[in-house]
């Protein structure tokens, strides 16, 4: 027993050593600053929303160039490329890595800016669990003690506008995300003025086991994506799923749980089952410039092709803030391609087409928005808002669903 000790103590210094190591591993300097000037002509000339989101890249290049000097992990070099992609205040700009110190992507609740309050506009209420308090059109006091106001000037960015509102909404959620490592206290201020605190780390998500789920109401079918819409095997499960409503009158796909996005392949597998010819569903636009030739934009319209059996009865889509990137695709493709009407509020508002890059130091990569896309109607995709637009005003009751299915009776 005494030398099983002995081998335990070994075995845990030893761990404790590497992990020592690995946080004091001697950063290249030189290589950081190659992959910051990478990084910038990147985004400066492939970036397809640069210009629209007035951030001095001068302001970028003379910020992180001083910030390198800092840098002693490669915990700390992740996160120096992680909130340089958060000055562009764009949800859709990630590292394809993280670390326990990093931001997540979305909070199960959204904050819209009201004058200079915070208000909670929307909850991920098809997800959570554990929810007793209505908490819809309450007012964000404080996170984690901090004034969300002074929680903004705090966040962890210089060279954008932080006194502009589409920042500040940006920022704000982005707080609420939190990162992983951080709890996620906030104080917030009831409609009744009444005040409670909230752990957002404590509100238990749904995890959901299948990629789809089906139902049946009053001979309506429903079908839930889970978000799934990035495995291609979806497909296949929504083929069996749909044959098995082809007798229903009217169809509810459900898209407020695909906020990972997803790949267009699936996308348009599930359109195909809804048009009976082949249908334009989005435009994309880009702009291409080689060597110190003229720019020159290009765009392109994206069509949808038949597959096995059409159903071609009503179809209504449900989204709402946690429809993400291919979802808001799928959504929008619906709408044009086969009239199908869209229910509840905006989306995720993910930009663009997105492209991978690499550093030509790191082993991690960054993705940017090589193209913008746009509904066939001419709306950009970030811009777009439900025809059927519902403002949640509660958790005790689905009023998308109920619209949804209340339209179907009426007509």
């Amino acid at each position: 027993m005494k030398y099983y000790r002995k081998f335990l103590l070994v075995i845990y210094l030893v761990i404790i050593a590497m992990l020592t190591y690995a946080q004091s591993v001697s950063i290249d300097k030189q290589k950081v600053k190659e992959d910051l000037e990478e990084i910038i002509s990147d985004i400066s000339t492939r970036y397809v929303y640069f210009s629209e989101k007035g951030v001095d890249i001068n302001c970028i290049r003379t910020y992180y160039s001083g910030k390198i000097e800092q840098l002693k992990t490669e915990n700390d070099v992740i996160l120096f490329f992680e909130y340089l992609l958060d000055e562009f205040y764009d949800s859709h700009l990630i590292l394809n890595t993280n670390t326990t110190a990093s931001y997540r992507l979305y909070a199960p609740i959204y904050v819209s800016l009201k004058e200079t309050r915070f208000i909670i506009s929307s909850v991920w209420q098809t997800q959570i669990e554990s929810l007793t308090i209505d908490i819809v059109g309450a007012e964000v006091k404080k996170i984690n003690g901090i004034d969300i106001s002074q929680s903004i000037e705090l966040f962890p960015t210089h060279c954008h506008n932080k006194s502009n509102p589409v920042v500040r909404e940006w920022i704000a959620n982005k707080i609420l995300a939190g990162t992983y490592q951080q709890p996620r206290i906030i104080e917030l201020q009831l409609r009744n003025q009444q005040s409670i605190t909230l752990d957002l780390n404590q509100l238990k998500i749904k995890k959901e086991n299948n990629l789809l789920s089906v139902d049946t109401k009053n001979h309506i079918g429903i079908i839930r994506i889970n978000n799934s819409l990035g495995n291609n095997s979806l497909i296949e499960a929504f083929d069996r799923s749909l044959d098995s409503l082809l007798q229903t009158k009217a169809i509810i796909l459900d898209l407020r749980n695909t906020v990972d996005g997803g790949n267009s392949y699936v996308a348009r597998g599930i359109m195909g089952r809804f048009v009976s010819t082949i249908k334009a569903y989005q435009k994309h636009q880009t702009v291409e410039k080689y060597g110190t030739g003229p720019a020159v934009e290009r765009s392109w319209m994206e069509y949808v092709s038949p597959r096995s059996k059409p159903y071609q009865k009503p179809l209504i889509v449900l989204v709402g803030r946690w429809t993400g990137s291919m979802g808001e695709g799928l959504a929008i493709g619906l709408e044009a391609a086969v009239g199908a009407t869209i229910i509840g509020s905006e989306m995720e508002r993910l930009a663009g087409e997105m492209g991978g890059f690499s550093f030509h130091h790191q082993k991690f990569g960054y993705r940017l928005s090589t193209a913008k896309l746009f509904h066939v109607n001419g709306t950009p995709r970030e811009q777009y808002k439900p025809s059927q637009y519902v403002q949640q005003t509660t958790i005790t009751r689905d009023e998308v669903l109920e619209k949804a299915l209340a339209i179907i009776k009426n007509n």
